[in-house]
């Protein structure tokens, strides 16, 4: 079983992704895009091979305006040899990539002008996918799209338009039930009559059920649509946020929850790309939650939240540091949920000089008298009431041009 996430990576020094206005995508600031976007996937696969995740969706975004009429780049012609490497590294590293088009990638649009905004979009997600030189695996996710009044009439219209695709993307198209218009009982009849093969969305279900099967039963139904070409089947795993609408995924997963939903999973040799706003941070969260019991890797995880924890609760700090002494025991569940709870209380200015001052010791001895005069100026606005961001990007700077390896992964900067 892999976990993975998707399209960004929280945290982690050089994975940003950049864009730009329409009326300033010259071929030339296109160009100096996509080779820093290549530069930054190329960094998140290090990050996610150091991490032992070997599943990651890329973001669409990766080639700006990709589809779009002002991007006549032959970016895959340009940068040919990156790409190479990087679908080399992904895949001597087992790394199972896919995309997702966005919401108005719609196939089924009873408009000529949608429909065909639509292949293109697909055409370029393919041409991405093939230019790394990847195997039919790696997937592209759609929903089947509107239902116009007449779902029937739509879910035909979706199907006489998936026929008429280039083979190369038909290859590489799975579908997914979504939260308002297709249940998964709608998009397993059309994956089972058309030989397409199927994502379940847990999250999606629960919004939009059907409840002639239990989620795993329908889990279990989806692997059946799953050729052996298709790889490994994948699912889609998120919790309902609980201050948003319904069907927005949360800010981070409740590792209790993805547990008790692992244990009911039918069987092993299944992908779970996690749907959460803080990325990476859960699908390692994940990980370690089902991985084989090693305090080693809640150590290695308590070195990157412990001065985040420390700047919203000292008290919840010392209560994990003692949690880790713990040595004989795998406390998972608890040692996130510890987290988790710090984080949702506000930081006081005390604490954030706290957590800065302790932070601030691994650099102040290489830093010049004005550096230090400058921070010690910098906490006594903070504790009269000032903003804590001054002096974390002061630290930052420092942490870099020092090279501080340990902070450079530290999660109190983001």
């Amino acid at each position: 079983m892999n976990i993975g996430y998707a399209c960004l990576t929280v945290g982690v020094l050089d994975t940003k992704l950049k864009t730009c206005s329409l009326k300033n995508a010259s071929n030339e600031h296109l160009i100096s895009l996509i080779g820093s976007n290549l530069d930054s996937l190329n960094n998140m696969l290090s990050y996610n091979i150091k991490n032992g995740i070997k599943l990651f969706r890329i973001s669409s975004d990766i080639i700006p305006f990709g589809s779009h009429e002002v991007n006549n780049v032959r970016w895959w012609e340009i940068f040919s040899e990156q790409l190479k490497n990087i679908g080399n590294k992904a895949k001597e590293n087992k790394i199972r990539l896919s995309m997702h088009p966005g919401q108005y990638t719609v196939l089924n649009s009873p408009d000529k002008l949608v429909v065909e905004r639509a292949i293109k979009d697909l055409q370029y997600h393919e041409k991405f996918l093939s230019s790394l030189n990847l195997g039919k695996e790696s997937k592209i996710i759609l929903h089947i799209g509107g239902v116009y009044g007449d779902k029937s009439n739509a879910i035909k219209r979706f199907i006489k338009q998936y026929h008429l695709l280039d083979e190369n993307i038909r290859n590489r198209l799975v579908i997914e039930n979504d939260d308002r218009q297709y249940t998964i009982k709608d998009v397993l009849s059309i994956g089972e009559s058309e030989g397409i093969p199927v994502v379940f969305d847990n999250l999606h279900n629960e919004v939009n059920s059907d409840n002639t099967h239990s989620q795993f039963e329908w889990i279990n139904l989806c692997r059946k649509t799953w050729k052996i070409e298709d790889g490994v089947q994948k699912i889609h795993y998120s919790q309902q946020a609980y201050d948003k609408r319904v069907g927005s995924h949360s800010s981070t997963l409740d590792v209790e929850k993805f547990i008790n939903f692992y244990k009911n999973l039918l069987y092993d040799d299944i992908d779970i790309m996690v749907e959460v706003k803080d990325k990476n941070l859960s699908a390692i969260k994940c990980i370690n939650a089902i991985d084989a019991p090693k305090i080693q890797n809640l150590e290695k995880e308590w070195t990157r939240y412990k001065y985040l924890v420390l700047e919203h609760s000292p008290r919840i700090y010392n209560e994990i540091r003692q949690l880790l002494k713990l040595k004989d025991s795998y406390p998972v569940s608890t040692f996130y949920k510890l987290i988790d709870e710090a984080l949702e209380i506000p930081v006081s200015s005390g604490n954030a000089v706290n957590a800065a001052q302790h932070v601030w010791g691994y650099v102040s001895k290489l830093a010049d008298e004005k550096t230090c005069q400058i921070f010690k100026r910098s906490l006594e606005k903070v504790n009269q009431g000032g903003s804590i961001n001054t002096i974390k990007r002061q630290i930052w700077k420092l942490v870099i041009s020092q090279k501080q390896e340990y902070l450079l992964d530290s999660l109190y900067f983001i």
